[in-house]
């Protein structure tokens, strides 16, 4: 009675497992390029964003400033507080405070316009002056890079729960304090604060 030999693969299965095994690797280095291989944001100062013109807002312009972030929307409850951001940012500029707007559409969306739309709406509805970024995700895994260093890096983390959250930054680029959609912009704890933080 013969006994079998163990099967040997043949070449063809062999390649096969080979080139598979090189594309698994490549793809896995694919994974991590990009934003996964970025170095962690340590403050604000790190993000470069489109603004609304397409022109690139370096943040890193803003060291020294006292900040505060807001992402905002056209259609939402709470739009009518661009009135008050815009005089809190007409206050205090001079001494040093700096409204930045982000526009989201993550919240049924109630920023549905172009980055155009939302610049006429915001100039012909609240006269707003600060900077407005271009439209991007502050939710999910889409969510652009300052928002991800907000929600989960920042002394302030947590999920972006709807528009008009706002995040104080100090003069040294650190999240400082964080406010909920039902704060207003000109409410007396967050004047006070801006008041403390610009000395």
């Amino acid at each position: 009675m013969r006994l079998s030999r163990p099967l040997r693969p043949s070449l063809p299965l062999l390649l096969l497992a080979v080139i598979a095994s090189v594309s698994c690797q490549g793809d896995s280095r694919a994974s991590t390029d990009g934003a996964d291989q970025a170095a962690p944001l340590t403050s604000i100062y790190d993000v470069t964003m489109a603004g609304l013109d397409g022109q690139p807002y370096d943040f890193a312009q803003l060291r020294g400033k006292v900040v505060l972030l807001v992402n905002v929307a056209s259609r939402c409850h709470f739009t009518p507080q661009y009135r008050a951001l815009e005089t809190l940012y007409l206050r205090y500029r001079e001494r040093g405070l700096i409204v930045i707007g982000v526009p989201a559409n993550d919240f049924f969306g109630q920023e549905p316009g172009t980055n155009q739309e939302i610049q006429q709406f915001c100039s012909a509805s609240y006269q707003v002056t600060f900077p407005l970024m271009a439209k991007v995700a502050v939710t999910g895994d889409e969510r652009c890079p300052l928002y991800r260093y907000l929600t989960t890096a920042s002394p302030r983390p947590g999920a972006i729960g709807w528009n008009f959250i706002k995040f104080l930054v100090d003069r040294q680029g650190q999240v400082v304090e964080r406010f909920g959609s039902f704060t207003d912009p000109d409410d007396q704890a967050v004047i006070a604060l801006i008041e403390k933080l610009l000395g």
